[in-house]
């Protein structure tokens, strides 16, 4: 169940952000996961520096989150992010099953620092092979073998 806002949650990833950006470690994003009153993950920006591409704060908030509290789901966690999640991180939250997000600056704000994902947006309604990124299905049936193999499954996690 969703708890009222704690802006302290907020003012901490927003501090993150900016400390980030300070020591040279990454992108001016941070994120903090919050249960029960309590921080359970916190991440920052690494792109740059661990080059990887999906290591936004929000996605290391969750994968520190999950860590601690040693699970897959985050239901029952809020996530607290000094930016408007971009198309990836809002994916990634919903995957973890977070009650609510609160953000501080918007999308708006991040496009004029730079980090606009109206390009993505615009390319996610596109056909596949309109996009700027072809995409393709091949192998279909071949592909369908992991699927049965998971359906058949005795010892698989349902997520």
């Amino acid at each position: 169940m969703t708890s009222s806002p704690n802006p302290e949650f907020l003012r901490r990833a927003i501090a993150l952000a900016v400390e980030n950006v300070k020591k040279g470690a990454g992108g001016p994003f941070a994120a903090v996961i919050v249960r029960d009153g309590k921080i359970v993950g916190e991440g920052t920006n690494t792109v740059t520096t661990g080059n990887d591409p999906t290591a936004h704060g929000e996605v290391n908030a969750i994968r520190a989150a999950c860590k601690a509290l040693g699970t897959f789901t985050l239901a029952g966690c809020e996530l607290y992010t000094s930016c408007e999640p971009c198309p990836m991180c809002l994916a990634a939250s919903y995957w973890a099953r977070l009650d609510a997000i609160y953000y501080g600056a918007s999308a708006a704000d991040a496009a004029m620092a730079g980090f606009d994902d109206a390009f993505l947006y615009a390319e996610f309604l596109k056909p596949g092979a309109d996009r700027t990124l072809p995409v393709k299905q091949l192998l279909g049936e071949e592909a369908w073998a992991s699927f049965a193999a998971w359906i058949a499954s005795e010892t698989k996690t349902p997520y």
